[in-house]
């Protein structure tokens, strides 16, 4: 199940196994999908030519209402969907954000630009 935090982004998106999963604990895996389609559009719009070379996902985390984000990984395996594995055990118990923070490398002829997008979902852990 892929909920999408915007339907105009073409990355990422916080994937989770069901839509049914409210608390988490324990062990949380976190996956990113990137909408290709979307990203061309959007580099077309911005005027940049050229083609993706490499893609990155950073995660981050926080507690809700903090303004600093903890960085718990980062993924640039597009097959495994940008998976980062982290254990939520070492967190209270509380509301949580977590932050995907995309970044694809393109390159034209005659430099590279990297484009990034973020999407913020919120996590409930009850370790």
């Amino acid at each position: 199940m892929i909920v999408h935090l915007s339907t105009v982004s073409w990355g990422p998106q916080f994937l989770v196994p069901t839509i049914a999963i409210k608390k988490y604990f324990g062990c949380i895996v976190l996956r990113e999908s990137l909408d290709d389609e979307l990203l061309n559009r959007e580099l077309s719009v911005l005027k940049i030519s050229g083609y993706p070379t490499g893609v990155t996902n950073a995660w981050y985390i926080r507690k809700k209402g903090n303004q600093t984000w903890i960085k718990v990984g980062e993924s640039s395996n597009r097959q495994m969907d940008f998976a980062v594995r982290f254990d939520s055990s070492e967190l209270e118990n509380g509301e949580y954000q977590v932050l995907g923070f995309m970044s694809v490398k393109v390159k034209s002829e005659d430099r590279d630009i990297i484009v990034s997008r973020q999407n913020i979902a919120d996590l409930d852990i009850r370790n």
